[in-house]
């Protein structure tokens, strides 16, 4: 997974790091009295509220001690150790929460560029339908059928399913606009036009117990 670069914090909180790593690689000693805040000011330079603010999150995590009248001094590095860790750790979920997010964007644009290509999609083959009214449809009349053997005029099937028979295709052989004694058997495939209902009409009426 790629990773993203570290996360910007605060810049009282960087200083604070910034020196817990002093601590930790022995530029300050436990016991060491680290400079007046101005001192650290300068150091690190940033103002002299924002080096106060980065000894105070030091202080309380017991990592440097403050001494009435005489500043901080270095308590412990092991909690420095273990405070450099702990933000790590911090950086590496903010890293992941990160690419989850970018994932999740990625996700939704790619889900939205799909929902807009099915909606196109839509739009043309509505246009398609009714600019060309007169493109077929098929339906194929299998044994289950019902009415087979019968012709197009006795089953009235335009009086019952607005469909019009265009052409049906019997064992190979189109017959191109059938007349209405042309009997429909098991088998054929009839080719119609009609409104957008048609062929649901047409396919109930064929196979109703499938409606």
């Amino acid at each position: 997974m790629a990773r993203h670069k570290k996360i910007i914090l605060p810049k009282y909180q960087q200083v604070a790091i910034e020196i817990a790593e002093r601590i930790d690689s022995n530029y300050y000693k436990v016991g060491d009295k680290v400079h007046a805040r101005s001192t650290l000011a300068n150091t690190f330079s940033v103002s002299p509220e924002t080096a106060r603010k980065a000894v105070n999150i030091l202080v309380d995590v017991g990592i440097m001690e403050a001494k009435h009248g005489s500043g901080v001094i270095v308590a412990s590095k092991d909690k420095a150790t273990s405070f450099l860790s702990q933000y790590k750790d911090v950086q590496n979920i903010e890293e992941i929460k990160q690419d989850l997010l970018t994932h999740i964007q990625k996700q939704k644009k790619e889900l939205d560029e799909l929902t807009d290509l099915a909606n196109l999609l839509v739009s043309q083959t509505k246009k398609i339908n009714h600019a060309n009214p007169l493109l077929p449809s098929e339906l194929l009349l299998t044994k289950e059928a019902k009415y087979l053997n019968q012709t197009i005029k006795d089953l009235n099937l335009w009086q019952e399913t607005s469909a019009t028979v265009v052409a049906i295709l019997h064992d190979q052989q189109l017959l191109i606009s059938p007349g209405p004694y042309a009997k429909i058997t098991a088998g054929d495939i009839l080719y119609f036009i009609g409104d957008e209902f048609s062929k649901q009409r047409l396919s109930n009426f064929f196979y109703p117990s499938e409606s």
